[in-house]
């Protein structure tokens, strides 16, 4: 199957970018550098929010691209999260619907972002939506990407992705290689996370899968509290966590994105289990020895 693929230099985007090569299938990789090589795509084209890429031939499209949410949530952050999701999916739709032979699927990149503070309940693709910046983000991005002229539309609602080049583990581990792990808030709130290599195989299962669609929990079968996934990752890098910041600090330093962290999501990947997806890594510690060990 020849798929498009936006996003495809970024961290999740190479890793499918591999996988869909060893699985016979050829890439499109779609950048905002059109003249880069991108290792293992068969073609790279333009991707931009001021005009609808050119999707000719794709069978598939995953679209991935957007920008990160790490880092303040000042204004002009917050601007550019939405107009890159937002205008983005609209972008990828408009090209869909100017397409003679649609593409048989589209593969939207979401957020459990979209689910609010769930407590210990879990949550599953027919849990209610919550309330919030990120909330309202994760909504009008779906809103857009459901507008899809393609035979499928997939929400691919990703949960906390670990990898070694990227993600949150990147920004994580040299703090904990000093010593210097913490536990944010009580440590009581759930992390729902699930390892790259799980998500790249997500993806194109979501693809591949004819009877896959509508939301998809990308998240490993086993969340794990916050205060366990420090200890488990202070483990890992024999290294100790003693350390804890308090919830009020992390709302006065963060604001907006506080709440990100502070919140429990127990989001379990029900639809997949349903259709028979096998997790590679569904456990934190050897996910964790698998990346850093």
């Amino acid at each position: 199957m020849r798929i498009g693929l936006t996003g495809a230099t970024g961290f999740v985007g190479k890793h499918i970018v591999r996988l869909a090569a060893q699985r016979g299938h050829e890439v499109v990789a779609f950048t905002r550098s059109p003249n880069r090589d991108v290792p293992g795509a068969a073609e790279t084209r333009l991707f931009s929010l001021d005009a609808a890429p050119d999707l000719s031939g794709c069978e598939a499209v995953i679209h991935l691209a957007g920008e990160p949410i790490l880092g303040l949530w000042t204004r002009e952050k917050k601007r550019r999260i939405v107009e890159s999701r937002v205008r983005g999916t609209r972008r990828i739709v408009e090209a869909i619907d100017a397409m003679s032979e649609k593409p048989e699927v589209l593969v939207n990149a979401s957020a459990i972002g979209f689910y609010g503070d769930g407590g210990d309940a879990d949550i599953t693709e027919r849990s209610p939506g919550g309330t919030g910046f990120l909330a309202a983000t994760v909504r009008s991005w779906e809103d857009e990407a459901r507008g899809a002229k393609s035979e499928r539309v997939v929400l691919l609602r990703t949960g906390i992705v670990l990898g070694k080049t990227g993600g949150a583990l990147r920004r994580m581990a040299p703090a904990f290689r000093l010593g210097l792990g913490a536990t944010i808030g009580d440590g009581r709130q759930w992390m729902s996370w699930i390892h790259v290599g799980d998500l790249a195989h997500l993806a194109l299962f979501a693809v591949e899968d004819m009877d896959v669609r509508g939301p998809l929990n990308a998240t490993a079968p086993w969340a794990a509290r916050h205060g366990d996934f420090v200890q488990a990752l202070a483990r890992v890098l024999h290294r100790p966590a003693f350390l804890r910041i308090p919830a009020f600090a992390v709302r006065a330093a963060l604001r907006g994105l506080a709440a990100e962290l502070l919140d429990s999501k127990r989001v379990l990947p029900a639809a997949a289990i349903e259709r028979g997806f096998g997790f590679k890594f569904p456990e934190l510690e050897p996910a964790l020895r698998d990346l850093l060990g």
